[in-house]
């Protein structure tokens, strides 16, 4: 994970499965794009294999 991502700049939601009545999913991989300030997140289903991408950017930085 780049250095850039600290875990509390991240507000991690619940990612539940659409499919599976709200059923929680798991992180299967995480693919960061090293020329942008991204990182794509694929969650995986355990019960019905279902995927979904999920792409957190860089926050900006507000100076005070």
């Amino acid at each position: 994970m780049p250095a850039y991502v600290q875990h509390r700049d991240i507000e991690q939601a619940l990612i539940v499965c659409p499919n599976c009545l709200g059923l929680p999913v798991y992180v299967r991989d995480v693919a960061p794009h090293w020329g942008v300030a991204k990182i794509d997140f694929i969650y995986e289903c355990s019960d019905c294999g279902a995927e979904i991408k999920k792409t957190v950017t860089k926050p900006e930085r507000h100076r005070t």
